[in-house]
């Protein structure tokens, strides 16, 4: 079986150009359910067996969205092989999933993106920091958006950057002067410093030279904004979350806000119109005359 995981990774990511993240994603899971079949000494699958990993991970207190998740790999896995022509029926085929609690993501008060990004940088990897902050939160990128870019995707005289996001489908997105200037400031002045004789076009750098990780990127914002004094518990995805509320709160586009983000589908980006109407409807029973008690 992992023989055919393998074929069938090297389709969707070379075939399909799925993203590096997708392609591991589907990666892990496969090879998650082809131990749990080693185990099991189960060769041929069916449908019961799809199940009883289901509870598997149910047992392992695997949350409702992951367990949907792997079971779509394992769908869309022997999908896979019947177009191959490797098997005749999907044993996925008559299996529900999990029913998924629809969650608002969360996202950081305006006090709270300023607490963030208002500070002074004094070293270069504060100044780097800072830079990757500004553009987190200003452009509304994924992290591994923002630690794939390269040198070449920033325009500074034209105030936008280049990125290439799900499916490795390019969009551009508009940066604000300030996000500009400290970007500016930061290739033309620290960005060398970091590099330490490594040569790489990415641009961010971590303190070993080399472009910084995704986690790498997360440890950083981790202590920052305990430095900083945050005290609510956050992702880096917060920061795109908080990046779309804003501006549909202040007015944007919906379809703009969609184009900003990577969106195929503007489904994809009425969530946060949820938020903004929560905003809304907090305002009007603080401020509406006539929401007051008499």
């Amino acid at each position: 079986m992992n023989r055919n995981i393998e074929e069938y990774i090297n389709y969707i990511y070379i075939e399909k150009k799925l993203s590096d993240n997708t392609k591991d994603a589907y990666q892990r899971d496969l090879l998650s359910f082809s131990n749990f079949l080693n185990n099991k000494k189960i060769n041929n699958i069916t449908t019961n067996d799809i199940r009883d990993y289901i509870n598997h991970l149910s047992d392992n207190n695997d949350k409702d969205k992951t367990i949907a998740r792997k079971v779509v790999s394992i769908r869309t896995f022997f999908d896979y092989l019947m177009r191959e022509n490797k098997i005749s029926t999907n044993p996925c085929e008559k299996i529900e999933l999990p029913k998924i609690k629809k969650t608002l993501p969360k996202t950081l008060s305006e006090e709270e993106i300023n607490m963030l990004l208002d500070f002074k940088p004094n070293t270069a990897l504060e100044h780097r920091n800072k830079a990757m902050l500004e553009l987190a939160y200003g452009c509304g990128l994924r992290v591994s958006e923002l630690v794939n870019l390269s040198l070449n995707d920033i325009n500074l005289e034209d105030d936008y950057i280049r990125i290439f996001g799900k499916g490795k489908k390019e969009r551009i997105v508009p940066m604000a002067t300030i996000t500009t200037n400290i970007l500016e400031e930061y290739i033309n002045v620290y960005r060398n410093s970091l590099l330490k004789g490594y040569l790489t076009d990415k641009l961010f750098i971590s303190s070993y030279g080399k472009a910084i990780t995704r986690q790498g990127f997360f440890k950083m914002l981790k202590k920052h904004a305990k430095e900083m004094g945050i005290e609510k518990d956050f992702s880096p995805h917060t920061l795109r979350h908080s990046f779309a509320t804003e501006l549909l709160e202040y007015g944007a586009d919906l379809r703009s806000v969609g184009e900003m983000l990577g969106h195929e589908n503007i489904k994809t980006t009425q969530i946060y119109t949820h938020l903004s109407n929560n905003k809304l409807k907090k305002d009007y029973e603080e401020y509406h005359p006539r929401n007051k008690k008499i």
